[in-house]
Parts: structure tokens; C-alpha cells; sequence
């Protein structure tokens, strides 16, 4: 293809080229129409067509590279140059989340901001080079800060619903003054291959734009498919995109030709100019051809015959955009070949200055911008005081503080907790579905909407991909999102939005960008009422599975609160994404031994109370009730453990299961003269442990107690930990929900752990 490039270029007859006159030679060269009645200019598609060719030369040096194994990313962008016309019409003040076919693309927006040499940054890229400025040698991304690009990877679509949900809260920001410096007019890009369209992800997102768009809501969001035919070695059906899209309600339909930069660049201001101004979704349909294969590794030939790869190779953008500048005098063959000779030079020395840097030498290093973790800025800030006056012109009057106030049920504490932390952060919003007039189906959310508006409580579509979107979006524009999943095995419905976009981006920006969250989530088992796999669950794998994912579950109200004080504020301080599970069959609980007699219900904590990431609790039985004796410490500060000869066992557990084994360690102490210390972890992801450690040594004894499944739950962690930890010191026995789904009403019981179970693995331990 390289070639046969240098041969068109070479053979271009003298009577195709054209010979203008000294007026027109003016013309072309400022920033006149090329050919009249078109929009580019001669300026225009010189600097394009400069951008394509570095674009191919980055494709072409990049297999270079693989083949002296110097570089390690060989998906290129040739076939799709003419997305060179996106990054010239579109500001670099408009976030893009880009295809990975993007190279002419970036090089043309790197042309808006001065000091940014994309080539040598790509280069580095794609030699794993720890001097690479975006992902830091982590991958080969498109992505840049200075010109508002989120990293982007090999991704299936996954970017497109949060790239609605940045859309959609673009005015919001604004209003909340917390959007920077971006234009009033500012619009969101996203692009994708035409074989993304048929996923999930990317239906979601065009779901979500038209149902805004037709809410009258502004949603300026410019979704450019660049069509190409192919997803990988599947064929996309001859007019399947046109026919999907052209009449789709509430996305207004462009179509261009991006192998044309004159049409190219015609239809994409033209479409930009109409989400600009309109604030509408937008559909921008250009045509374009895959050349070089998917990636290097892909053998094409398997899958087309010679003559297809030779008839894709000759509708090249490439030649196209030399026929243009050469057959309207812009250049002359000698110009173009001097260019194209010129940038594989440039490429090939940033090439090779790329293989002789630094590269990722330990895995401390790789994941180092994966989990931030500041305490001492983290601790500041959990218990800095949101302002007083704003407190009682909310609640109301010093006596209707809530601490002012009686113990309360968890559900009540949350949402009092929520107004607390709405005031203290005036850029967060709650949203999901049910939380505003309803204010959520266990009530946890109720008056929040009506305190502080639909503009920071608002609901959203029955859709969790565009929930958990929306918390991204918010994050990449500044505001503090507190997503609501209703359920916690609805997570599973749009868990790629964390695993593969959220947990991720610090990841892959080397911390550049964040997308701050804490999801809350009513969930676990243990509700009678519900059945089945949806509203009735137990199972935490998908969210343990995530690198980074901060996993917290109170068993108590007031404990809820402080530790969602400490979840904002990671969020706020280190950008960290917190899944916050809160257990839906605790929420009303106010008893714990006997019917009225409130152990379970607890004062509203003072704003200025927190409870440390990694900090647990541990209780022992005093009668006539259970107070909190001790509590394990953070990492850095260690937990009180010491042995114990007053306690025969310690039950480690968390959310449901403290409450159950407070009930059972009653009724051991009680019949059993068995004295148990319950230790309530609260932090599932990351765990303390040295907290477990020391409360499996004060005792000798563990029976671990795990409301979640045998397979994927919280105990296989607990169990590594003292298994390499204390070896033979410590005896552990296992209490598990079983590898079911949960069943309705009372036969729910035989596969969750109660507290007869608790009772009977508690005493045959300590009888060993």
C-alpha cells in the first residue's frame, strides 16, 4: 500500500494537474474556498491531508516496531484518515472519546494546542514507554488532558453511554459553576466502528439520547460511525447502518463520504454546526474502508479473497486526498512526495528514540495510579463540617439537626446522612431510579429531591449501563455523582461500565483523569418478600473482581453514615469509584434480642464523625447488651488484637451477617457459656489484613461468617489472608451462603446463613 501510494503520486500525468493562475494560486493559498461552492479551504486540506499521511506513516512504522519487537501495538487507523476532518471542525474544548482508529484524528486536534508533539506521545505508546504522557507504558491509548481525550482502548462500545452521560450533564456543570473553562457551546464527541453499533452499550446510548432528546432536554452529543464494512472479519450487511439510522426518532442523521475530504469536511460542519446550535443528538454517518487488516496479527487473507483487499486498497483516502491537492494545484507530485518522505522520517526517529526509553518494571509501578489512596487528606476531609447555616436552613433548626434527634433505623439515618452530604458538597448529585418524588422503594432517598431540586436529585430511565454512565460523565466534568442502583443484581445488567470504564481510567491516564463515584447499592439477601436472582441477591464477584473498586457494607445505620462520609471523600480527594452496598433487610431494623427493645437503632453520628477506609469493629458480649470494645484500625494504624482469654472465638463477618451473629453470640454466651467477639470488617475491598490477623490471634479461633456464595465471596479472601498469615495458629471454620440463587419466602433460609447455623459451627469449633 506504501508503494503503490509513491506510484500514483510518481505517474500523476502533467494534464491532471492544473496550472492556476496567479489569483487563484492567492486563493488556494489563504483560506478561500478550494472548489467553489465547498467549504474547505486550500489551507485546509493541505494540513488535512498532511495529518492523513502522519497517520499512515504511524500505522506503517508501528508494524515496523512490532516486527523488531520495539513496539507492541499494531491496530491501526489507515482506511479511516478522514476522521482528520473531525479533529479540524471540532474544538479541542469538546471531550471526544474517540475509536481506536483515530490516529489522523488526533493528530489534527493536536494542531489546536501548542507544545504537543502527537507522534513522538503515539510512538511512545506503542513501545510500552514509561515516558509516555498519557497512560505511562500501561497501553496504547488515544488519550490526551490538554486536549480533552480520555484514554480509549480497544473498546466495544463501552464509551458511548458514558459519552451520553457527559453530555447530558454538560449544562448542569455549568449551572453548578463547576465545568471550568468549557464554551457555553461545547458538545461531546464520540466515535465508533459501524460493528459497535449492534452491542449493548452502544443501543443503550442512542436509546438514552433520543429519550432526553424528546424530553426537550438539551443532549449534545455528535455520534460519528465510521463505517467501514467490518467487524474484524465479519461483515457488516451492505446498507444496514443507513437503513438503522436514517429515520431512528431523536437523532438527527448525517452521511458523508470519508474517503472525500471535500464531502468529508462539507457534511461534518455541517453536522457539528446543527449539535451546536441545536443542543440535539446527532448521527454522523461517514463512509470509510479498513486497509492493513484489523491489527497485525490479523491474517486477512483468511477471510477475503486478493481481489477484495486490492479492491479496498484502491478507495485509500490517501490517494484521494493527493488526487485533490495535486489536480487543483495545492501541490505539486514533488511537494506530496516530499512530505510523505519527510513524516517517515519524523516517525521513524521518534520510533526510535520511543524503543530506547524506560519501560514498566515492577508491578508496584504498573499499579500505582490505580488505586490513590491520600488518608490524612482523606481523613481531613471526611469529617470537615459542611456549613451550618446551610444545615439548618435545611433541616430546619438546631433542634431538627439530626444528631439533635432520637436513635433511628438505618434507612432513616442514610437518607439523613445524604442531606448532610448534599449540603457539604454542593456539586453531588443523586440520582437513579425511583430517588426523587418516591424518593427510592425502601424510602432511603425521601424529601432529598424536594430540598435541594430535580437538578441534583433527579430520576433517570429504567437502565443501569446509562445510571452508571451518567456517574462517569459526571465525574470526567467535576461533580461528585452518588449513582443509586436499585438492586444489587441489577449491577450485573451494566457492570462493564465500572470493570471496564470507570475502575479503569486512572489506570489507563496514569491519574490524569478521574471519574470520581460512589454507587450505592441496596442489596444482599435475607428479604423475604423477594425471590429469584433480581431483587433478592447475594453475590459480590463481579464487584471483588475489579481492580481498584473500593467495596463498603455497613451493618448498622450510624456506621453507614460515617463510612459514606469517608466514601465521599475518597472520591473527592483520590477520584476513587466506591461501591457502597447497603443491606436492604437492615434498613428498617431497630431490634436486634427481643421485639422493642431498639438495640439496632442508633443516633445520627456528628458531621464531624468518619470511620477510616479499612477500619472495622469489634464487640463482645457485656450484659445485658453488646457494646463496641475495640476497633481495628487502617493499615497504618494497627488494630488492637491482642489474645484474649475472656473470648473463645472470634466471628468475622459484615452487613447481615454482624447482625445475625450479635443474635447468635447472645445465645452462646447465654446456653452455651461460649464467650464469641464479633468482628464486623465494614470493608470488603480493600481489606484490613492485619485487622483479621489480629482478631484471629486474640482468639485462636475463626468462624468466618459469609452472607455471600462459597464460590467468589468475601470468605475466599479471609481465608488466603489466615491461611498465609497465621498458618496452623489459628483454627477457621467456614459459614457460607450456598451456590444458589435465592429462593421466595422462608425457603430462603436454607440457603443463607441463620443464626441457628451460627450457633451450632461456633460451639463444635470451640469444642476442637
Amino acid at each position: 500500500m506504501d508503494a503503490k501510494f509513491i506510484e500514483y503520486v510518481r505517474g500523476f500525468s502533467a494534464a491532471q494537474l492544473a496550472t492556476p493562475s496567479a489569483e487563484d494560486s492567492n486563493a488556494t493559498a489563504s483560506d478561500q474556498p478550494l472548489v467553489s461552492g465547498v467549504a474547505i479551504t486550500g489551507r485546509d486540506a493541505v494540513e488535512l491531508f498532511e495529518s492523513q499521511i502522519t497517520s499512515r506513516m504511524m500505522d506503517i512504522v508501528a508494524r515496523e516496531m512490532r516486527a523488531r519487537n520495539e513496539g507492541f501495538y499494531t491496530i491501526g487507523s489507515s482506511g479511516h484518515e478522514g476522521n482528520a476532518v473531525l479533529g479540524r471542525l471540532t474544538r479541542f474544548t469538546d471531550m471526544a472519546f474517540v475509536h481506536y482508529r483515530s490516529g489522523a484524528f488526533m493528530v489534527e486536534r493536536s494542531r489546536q494546542v501548542p507544545g504537543i508533539d502527537l507522534v513522538r506521545n503515539t510512538m511512545l505508546g506503542m513501545a510500552a514507554s514509561t515516558d509516555d504522557p498519557i497512560a505511562g507504558g500501561r497501553h496504547k491509548v488515544w488519550g490526551d488532558v490538554k486536549l480533552n481525550v480520555p484514554p480509549q482502548t480497544s473498546t466495544i462500545a463501552s464509551h458511548l453511554p458514558k459519552s451520553v452521560g457527559t453530555a447530558f450533564l454538560l449544562g448542569r456543570a455549568r449551572r453548578l459553576h463547576v465545568d471550568g473553562d468549557m464554551p457555553k457551546d461545547a458538545i461531546v464527541v464520540c466515535s465508533f466502528g459501524d460493528a459497535s453499533t449492534s452491542h449493548a452499550a452502544a443501543q443503550t446510548a442512542f436509546n438514552a439520547a433520543a429519550a432526553f432528546a424528546h424530553q426537550r432536554l438539551p443532549i449534545p452529543i455528535l455520534f460519528v460511525c465510521e463505517d467501514n464494512g467490518l467487524g474484524i472479519s465479519v461483515e457488516t450487511p451492505p446498507g444496514w447502518i443507513e437503513c438503522s439510522f436514517i429515520h431512528r426518532y431523536g437523532l438527527k442523521y448525517f452521511q458523508g463520504d470519508g474517503l472525500d475530504l471535500a464531502n468529508a469536511y462539507e457534511v461534518t460542519q455541517e453536522a457539528i454546526h446543527y449539535c451546536r446550535s441545536r443542543r440535539r443528538p446527532v448521527f454522523l454517518h461517514l463512509r470509510v474502508v479498513r486497509l492493513l487488516g484489523h491489527a497485525g496479527s490479523d491474517s486477512e487473507t483468511e477471510y477475503h479473497s486478493m481481489e477484495q483487499i486490492e479492491a479496498a486498497e484502491a478507495q485509500d483516502p490517501l490517494l484521494a486526498s493527493a488526487r485533490l491537492v495535486l489536480s487543483t494545484g495545492m501541490m505539486t507530485p514533488d511537494d506530496v512526495l516530499r512530505l510523505y518522505e519527510q513524516t517517515r522520517t519524523r516517525v521513524c526517529e521518534a520510533a526510535d528514540f520511543a524503543a530506547g526509553r524506560p519501560r514498566l518494571e515492577s508491578a508496584k509501578q504498573i499499579i500505582k495510579p490505580l488505586a490513590p489512596w491520600s488518608p490524612d487528606q482523606v481523613g481531613r476531609e471526611a469529617v470537615r463540617m459542611p456549613s451550618k447555616d446551610d444545615r439548618l436552613r435545611i433541616f430546619g433548626s438546631e433542634d431538627r439537626l439530626p444528631e439533635n434527634g432520637p436513635n433511628r433505623h438505618m434507612a432513616v439515618l442514610i437518607n439523613q446522612g445524604l442531606h448532610d452530604l448534599l449540603i457539604k458538597y454542593p456539586e453531588a448529585l443523586i440520582f437513579g431510579e425511583d430517588v426523587a418524588k418516591k424518593g427510592g422503594v425502601y424510602h432511603v432517598t425521601t424529601g432529598l429531591s424536594s430540598k435541594f431540586g430535580v437538578g441534583r436529585v433527579f430520576n433517570t430511565m429504567l437502565d443501569e449501563t446509562m445510571i452508571l454512565a451518567l456517574g462517569i460523565g459526571a465525574g470526567h466534568l467535576g461533580l461528585l455523582p452518588i449513582p443509586e442502583i436499585q438492586y444489587l443484581a441489577y449491577y450485573h445488567n451494566a457492570q462493564d461500565q465500572i470493570r471496564g470504564e470507570a475502575s479503569s481510567l486512572q489506570f489507563f491516564s496514569n491519574d490524569q483523569f478521574r471519574n470520581p463515584m460512589v454507587i450505592r447499592i441496596a442489596g444482599w439477601a435475607y428479604q423475604k418478600g423477594f425471590g429469584g436472582h433480581f431483587h433478592n441477591d447475594n453475590s459480590i464477584a463481579a464487584l471483588r473482581d475489579v481492580p481498584g473498586l473500593i467495596i463498603a457494607s455497613p451493618s448498622r445505620g450510624d456506621d453507614a453514615v460515617k463510612m459514606m462520609r469517608t466514601c465521599l471523600a475518597l472520591a473527592k480527594v483520590d477520584g476513587r469509584v466506591v461501591a457502597f452496598i447497603e443491606p436492604i433487610a437492615l434498613y428498617m431494623a431497630r431490634d436486634l434480642h427481643e421485639p422493642k427493645d431498639a438495640k439496632w437503632s442508633f443516633r445520627y453520628p456528628a458531621p464531624e464523625e468518619a470511620i477510616p477506609l479499612g477500619e472495622g469493629a469489634v464487640y463482645r458480649l457485656e450484659a445485658p447488651e453488646f457494646d463496641e470494645a475495640s476497633r481495628g484500625q487502617s493499615e497504618l494504624h494497627p488494630s488492637r488484637g491482642e489474645r484474649s482469654d475472656d473470648d473463645h472465638l472470634s466471628i468475622i463477618t459484615f452487613a447481615n451477617g454482624t447482625y445475625l451473629s450479635m443474635k447468635a453470640a447472645k445465645i452462646l454466651g447465654d446456653k452455651h457459656g461460649i464467650r464469641a467477639r464479633v468482628v464486623d470488617l465494614r470493608w470488603l475491598n480493600p481489606l484490613n489484613e492485619s485487622f483479621i490477623v489480629d482478631q484471629a490471634r486474640a482468639t485462636g479461633k475463626v468462624l468466618i461468617v459469609d452472607e455471600s456464595r462459597k464460590t467468589g465471596g468475601v470468605s475466599e479472601a479471609i481465608l488466603s489472608v489466615l491461611a498465609q498469615r497465621c498458618g496452623d495458629q489459628v483454627k477457621v471454620a467456614l459459614l457460607t451462603g450456598h451456590d444458589s440463587f435465592i429462593p421466595l419466602g422462608p425457603a430462603a433460609d436454607h440457603v443463607l446463613p441463620q443464626v441457628e447455623g451460627i450457633v451450632a459451627r461456633a460451639a463444635e469449633l470451640v469444642a476442637k
